[in-house]
């Protein structure tokens, strides 16, 4: 149970874990200001980044769909555990022993999700150390004439299955599993005659997540005498969901992010033929085609966003399945802010093949002869046509033109109007109206071959005020209640940046936001033990998506120094005192207006007006 675990403890896996360390591994961050970090929200599509990260603060908050919260909750909603699950898995990354309230040693959850992982990561080493059995013979031969050598397969995890019906089960159940855990695993399968393994005589590769943990396999039929698909993939399960698993991504992950490129391939022997060649940004789909779940997972960590070019390649064999893989994948194109290409290896060899007969440059000269997917869809849409008779000549143009519509740089439209018109044999405003009556249709959502492709959703901060209120719908663009906010935000993510005098005075400020108001109640009561997750825990829950904002928005810093730190903190609470003294002034000239001169009212306001001054001139000085 959750609350068995020490809070002590819990509290010390949440200080000691990196988050930034964390999230980074399905998100890329970039630098967003001052101890903030900003990526593609992992939760929800959108076209620009709204996910913000604060380390120092341990909280993240998305401003697009509203979801928030700490290392913990981040790992329960990405990976679908428990809090205590969470809790583990990072206990364990650092080492750490867990205890319970009481002081004995807390006992480990295992949910279905944890105990089909420990499976496919003990296959994954039983498979390994198979390979160099004799009886793998065959494995090892068929990766020797595909120009894969024995670092090559350790370095990609590969491994054999035994030509039995329960080997793999044997061993595994030999460790403690369940055969209701192997079926979930999809390690073994159950037929008319009992359980049996499901990768029996073939090549096996692991196929990983983006941590680098074994979700599946991929497994590759070796002799005639197997009847079964050449191949054969992990069923679906707790982990494994082949509309997002992409081969390679584990290894890809980090040079896609330096790069901003990734290179979508069409099988695994692919991807270790661009690695090998040093294009490490290889990844390939498992057993499905390219959609938009795969887009998901690339955007994510490519920053697939407008401030930095990117591009997506994919290559296809230059047959009829080839070209129906590429009018699948441009299906997903307008998912993509990146410039996507489609690159094609000469006399129809796929990488791996092409690699094999020509070499590593072979690989990184077909890569650098890619073309516009959208050029390559066009050419070929076109070229179903016969262009030799009217009809012909009209079918084309009307499919050919919404492909240009679909072009996201505008400059580029008018010159891929002008090669349409080309193609078809038709004059250039004649193209030029068809491309227009196509970004017309369907309110500018362009469709093509009876497909609707729009692009990801980009949420409104509003949206998410269903789940709790927010900074859009608090504050507004009132200047007070923007000040009220970075009274806020220091006082949760910079607490000890203000002299202790002046943070204290600033927080007995009355807010005129009523939602912030209650929050600033909530900080004061708790005063030293001031944190984050007590800040969540002392509101109530229509409160706490708005204290998860206010935790992650970027401070105005340059260089974070300090001295800069110490002067943001104090000019702010010192504003907000001067902005309540101010007030006080004029009422109290209001007043002295109504005063008899030279009555003892009237000096005593004067008194109370000099006073004010004088503390507005100390804190010009604080501030």
């Amino acid at each position: 149970m959750a609350g068995m675990i020490s809070r002590a403890d819990i509290d010390e896996v949440r200080a000691r874990t990196d988050l930034l360390e964390v999230i980074g591994q399905y998100v890329t961050l970039k630098p967003a200001g001052v101890g903030s970090w900003k990526g593609l929200c992992p939760f929800h599509e959108e076209r620009s980044p709204s996910f913000n990260v604060r380390p120092q603060v341990g909280f993240y908050h998305c401003f697009g769909c509203g979801e928030g919260g700490d290392v913990f909750t981040f790992l329960q909603k990405i990976e679908g555990v428990s809090f205590v699950e969470a809790v583990q898995q990072l206990a364990e990354r650092l080492g750490m022993v867990l205890h319970t309230e009481d002081g004995g040693r807390a006992q480990a959850e295992q949910s279905e999700r944890v105990r089909v992982l420990a499976a496919n990561d003990a296959a994954a080493e039983f498979f390994r150390r198979q390979l160099g059995s004799p009886e793998a013979a065959a494995a090892r031969r068929l990766l020797v004439s595909r120009h894969f050598g024995s670092e090559a397969a350790a370095h990609f995890g590969l491994g054999y299955a035994p030509a039995s019906w329960d080997a793999l089960r044997s061993h595994l159940r030999g460790l403690g599993f369940s055969d209701e855990e192997l079926l979930a695993a999809g390690l073994v399968t159950r037929g008319s005659r009992g359980i049996y393994d499901r990768f029996r005589g073939r090549l096996i590769w692991p196929i990983r997540e983006v941590t680098g943990r074994t979700v599946g396999f991929g497994a590759r039929r070796l002799g005639d005498d197997d009847s079964g698909p050449k191949y054969l993939n992990t069923p679906e399960t707790t982990l494994y969901h082949k509309s997002h698993v992409l081969y390679g991504i584990d290894l890809a992950k980090r040079d896609i992010a330096k790069r901003r490129q990734v290179v979508v391939v069409e099988g695994y022997t692919d991807v270790m033929a661009c690695h090998l060649a040093g294009v490490t940004t290889a990844v390939a789909t498992c057993g499905t085609a390219f959609g938009a779940g795969h887009v998901e997972v690339i955007r994510r960590i490519l920053g697939d966003d407008a401030s930095q070019p990117a591009e997506v390649i994919f290559t296809f064999d230059p047959d009829e399945a080839g070209r129906k893989a590429a009018v699948r994948a441009f299906a997903q194109e307008r998912r993509f802010i990146a410039q996507t290409y489609v690159a094609v290896a000469p006399d129809g060899l796929d990488p791996s093949d092409l690699r094999q007969m020509r070499g590593d440059g072979a690989i990184r000269a077909m890569l650098s002869a890619r073309t516009p997917l959208f050029e390559f869809v066009l050419r070929d849409v076109i070229s179903r046509f016969d262009l030799e008779t009217v009809e012909g000549r009209v079918q084309a143009l009307q499919n050919g033109a919404p492909i240009v519509a679909e072009i996201k740089n505008q400059v580029m439209i008018e010159g891929y109007t002008r090669t349409l018109a080309g193609l078809v044999g038709v004059d250039v405003s004649t193209a030029r109206e068809a491309v227009t009556r196509a970004r017309r249709s369907e309110g500018g959502a362009v469709t093509w071959g009876g497909r609707d492709a729009p692009g990801p959703s980009q949420s409104h901060p509003a949206e998410a005020a269903g789940a709790g209120w927010t900074l859009a719908n608090s504050v507004g663009r009132d200047p007070r209640g923007r000040l009220e906010q970075q009274a806020l935000e220091v006082w949760i993510q910079i607490p000890h940046a203000a002299s202790h005098e002046i943070m204290q005075e600033s927080q007995q400020v009355p807010f005129h936001a009523q939602r912030l108001d209650r929050i600033r109640q909530a900080v004061v009561s708790l005063g030293e033990a001031l944190t984050v997750p007590a800040l969540l825990d002392a509101v109530s829950p229509e409160y706490q998506q708005l204290v998860q904002e206010l935790a992650v928005s970027p401070l105005p810093l340059v260089t974070g120094e300090r001295e800069e730190t110490v002067a943001y903190a104090n000019g702010i609470c010192a504003h907000l005192i001067d902005d309540q003294l101010g007030e006080r002034k004029r009422g109290l000239l209001r007043s002295l207006a109504r005063c008899a001169p030279a009555s003892e009212e009237y000096r005593e306001t004067q008194r109370q007006l000099a006073e004010l001054e004088l503390r507005r001139r100390e804190l010009q000085h604080q501030g």
